[in-house]
């Protein structure tokens, strides 16, 4: 299956994405568990208490984000993938045409 687009480059692309959002999974995690933690003040409003909830859904949706990362990986041409890493194998050369 012929593409236009690199796949390689796609893949590459999503590993790099990948490992930002590994680096950003504790700093996540802290934010989270802060937040749970001020949901325990004492004589917390239940309007703060309740913008405090949506502020943790939004963070544990960090995990849709891989998700994403993944459908993208699977949606990459497993055959253009390794056609495009076996020709770059053999290196570049200009054509003579």
């Amino acid at each position: 299956m012929s593409i236009k687009w690199s796949a390689v480059k796609v893949s590459g692309a999503m590993d790099e994405v990948e490992c930002q959002v590994t680096l950003a999974d504790d700093f996540i995690a802290q934010a989270k568990v802060k937040a749970e933690e001020a949901r325990k003040i004492a004589n917390l409003p239940q309007y703060m208490d309740t913008r405090l909830i949506s502020l943790i859904g939004q963070l544990e949706r960090m995990e849709r984000v891989k998700l994403a990362i993944e459908s993208v990986r699977n949606n990459i041409p497993q055959e253009a993938l390794e056609e495009e890493r076996r020709l770059a194998s053999y290196g570049s050369q200009q054509s003579i045409l």
